[in-house]
């Protein structure tokens, strides 16, 4: 008997407000939704998904250390976090090197906005990158996640 492989969607600071804020930038959807489809997306791609969602940087990179415990792959979306938390990098780093699979998940596109935003510390690390999709991003993330496993 197979175990269901598991991916943790971690999210990072201001996301629990979506649907609320900059809805012209990240859409009208709140993060119950995202949990919502996620599940569903999850159902049907054969992953136990869940979706987490923080303000807290040393909360993040703890689920990133619980991701690697528990043999967990990671869409992850580090918001804010992404330019700037070294210690985000290093966790997610962790990830990566236990041959476990995480790709970074931005909403809009990060390189078509504020100059401060054109630049990823877990991108070197990630083993991909979806950006600009809304929604969509985590889906293909997942979609992602689930054919690497399948290859």
């Amino acid at each position: 008997m197979t175990d269901t492989p598991r991916v943790m969607i971690l999210n990072g600071p201001n996301l629990g407000r979506l649907g609320v804020r900059e809805p012209e930038i990240y859409g009208h959807a709140s993060m119950a939704d995202l949990r919502e489809v996620a599940d569903d997306w999850g159902a049907r791609l054969g992953l136990d998904v869940e979706v987490r969602q923080t303000d807290d940087e040393a909360q993040i990179v703890g689920w990133l250390h619980e991701a690697v415990d528990s043999r967990s792959h990671v869409v992850l979306n580090p918001a804010a976090f992404t330019h700037y938390s070294y210690a985000l990098r290093d966790a997610a780093a962790q990830v990566t090197t236990s041959s476990l699979l995480l790709v970074e998940v931005h909403l809009s596109n990060p390189a078509a906005r504020e100059s401060f935003r054109h630049y990823s510390v877990v991108a070197g690390i990630a083993t991909g990158t979806v950006a600009g999709f809304g929604f969509d991003s985590y889906r293909l993330a997942l979609e992602a996640i689930s054919h690497k496993l399948s290859h």
